[in-house]
């Protein structure tokens, strides 16, 4: 039987230190694979350059900042994003009632917030601690960050958050509090993605949900190519017009 390798130390960065390279991050043998480094800040300049080289932030209270880079990494094709049935008529008939509006970064902080308090199922507690709340409104303040919000009625029952360099686009959280409105929030983001040409949002971690979305893992050496390209295009004007609906629905979607 082959000996086991014993794992690699952790690179520990100090304020405004260069990443290492992402094949540096830890392997499936490893007790956290995709996990690159520790330490650093989480300001501005620190973050963009985390983005744009497939590099997220992910830690939990009592644990310092913590660095990924995954391989397989979990991404959404655009065109391969799956509407279901009751998803789609859901859409169909809120919008056909003039009752749904999607707003893009009407209220980032409340989504944001509201992603930090959802409970989900599996997870003790929240990875968007108050450090990384504080964070990404800086992101946001920069025109980084954004928010793609679902109103019904007149309020706020879904959305997510996601963060775009260029031509690409990293989601990072979801929340809902009303059945589909997430889902309606993601389907609005690809709708308006395939507007503006952008083919791929980052989705970060595998999970069933998204994969039953229409998300799948890519290797990320892949995954960093696209980055590297997609980060040096022209970053598109967030708003959502609802002839994107289309993009989505089909060309005889209701009026919004």
């Amino acid at each position: 039987m082959p000996k086991r390798q014993p794992t690699p130390a952790l690179a520990w960065l100090e304020p405004g230190q260069a990443f290492p390279p992402v094949e540096t991050a830890w392997g499936p043998q490893d007790p956290a694979p995709g996990l690159l480094a520790g330490g650093g800040v989480l300001d501005v300049a620190t973050l963009v350059a985390a983005y744009s080289q497939g590099i997220f932030p992910w830690y939990s209270a009592g644990q310092p900042i913590l660095w990924w880079s995954t391989d397989p990494r979990m991404v959404l094709q655009t065109d391969a994003f799956r509407v279901h049935r009751s998803l789609r008529k859901s859409i169909q008939n809120l919008l056909r009632a003039g009752r749904l509006e999607v707003r893009f970064d009407h209220d980032f902080e409340r989504v944001i917030r509201s992603c930090a308090h959802t409970p989900r199922a599996g997870q003790n507690g929240t990875w968007i601690l108050p450090t990384m709340v504080q964070a990404y409104l800086r992101l946001h303040q920069a025109g980084v960050a954004h928010s793609v919000e679902t109103w019904i009625d007149g309020e706020l029952v879904g959305g997510l958050y996601a963060i775009n360099l260029g031509s690409m686009v990293f989601g990072e959280s979801m929340f809902s509090r009303q059945s589909n409105a997430s889902k309606t929030a993601l389907a609005a983001l690809v709708a308006f993605c395939r507007a503006q040409q952008i083919p791929l949002i980052d989705c970060q971690q595998d999970t069933p949900h998204l994969a039953s979305l229409g998300a799948a893992l890519m290797p990320r050496k892949t995954f960093i190519q696209h980055v590297q390209k997609s980060v040096k295009l022209t970053t598109p004007r967030w708003n959502f017009e609802p002839i994107y609906w289309q993009n989505i629905l089909g060309e005889h979607s209701p009026p919004a």
